[in-house]
């Protein structure tokens, strides 16, 4: 297996079972991952959480089908915002889509096992171009998954953001008239649903940097004032653990480049 590249901000969080247990509310409002009681969970969960995500994903993996949300998430924040070689990281996605697709068998009352095929593909969409990967049905698939968890959960901020992204980047890249009639995809929804996203958890900086990606992609100039507003709150931001650290260094990034 190639080597992984290395949290960048390594020691600056460290936590352990017990205080993964304790702050598990503030940590997992996103995703609203249920709290495991096996200690073993708790720990490879506090190895994602400190930014140790090869080492998260292989605990996961150890402790079969309770630990793939785990895995899987590892996974998925590590190829998105850390992994260097582009067909490294569509591999790595990929795969969490094959794993993902094996968890929804074993577990089809798994709500996260649905959103982290959905975020997979998501992000291999976007590495191959939206384009293509709507012309091989994965939109498709990317937007029932993330309809089924919201007809599980209906409040689970994550799969807000996800699929309201996913309305914004299928009209970015197809226009409102043929996103619409093809694949469903509306504007109004799109904003709307991250809206909810934050109303659900007004500390998501990933659901800041999606919402002020969406309007600058669906508003234009009208709306690149409130964009650039969005991401100076998700950049000054408190991270509460190492995913969060990267979102808002992500925020950071996305305001130099404005």
């Amino acid at each position: 297996m190639a080597k992984w590249t290395a949290f960048p901000y390594a020691g600056d969080y460290n936590f352990d079972a017990e205080s993964v247990k304790t702050q598990w509310a503030r940590l997992h409002a996103g995703d609203l991952e249920p709290v495991p009681d096996d200690p073993r969970l708790l720990q490879a969960w506090a190895h994602f959480h400190n930014g140790n995500f090869h080492q998260a994903m292989t605990q996961g993996l150890e402790l079969g089908p309770d630990g793939l949300n785990v895995a899987n998430k590892a996974v998925c924040i590590y190829a998105n915002y850390l992994e260097k070689q582009e067909v490294r990281r569509h591999d790595l996605f990929w795969q969490v889509a094959e794993r993902s697709a094996q968890h929804i068998q074993l577990q089809p009352g798994n709500v996260n096992a649905y959103y982290w095929r959905a975020y997979a593909l998501g992000r291999y969409s976007q590495g191959i171009s939206v384009a293509k990967a709507l012309a091989q049905g994965l939109g498709s698939k990317v937007k029932a998954d993330l309809e089924h968890v919201l007809k599980l959960q209906p409040a689970h901020p994550d799969a807000h953001i996800a699929l309201g992204a996913f309305h914004a980047e299928v009209i970015d890249k197809v226009g409102e008239l043929i996103g619409a009639m093809a694949y469903g995809a509306h504007k109004h929804t799109g904003l709307n649903l991250l809206q909810q996203a934050l109303s659900f958890n007004v500390a998501s900086t990933l659901g800041m940097i999606e919402y002020a990606h969406a309007m600058i992609m669906l508003g234009g100039d009208a709306m690149l004032s409130e964009a650039n507003r969005m991401y100076m709150v998700a950049a000054s931001s408190e991270p509460a653990d190492a995913a969060e650290r990267l979102d808002r260094e992500l925020a950071k990034i996305a305001l130099q480049d404005e």
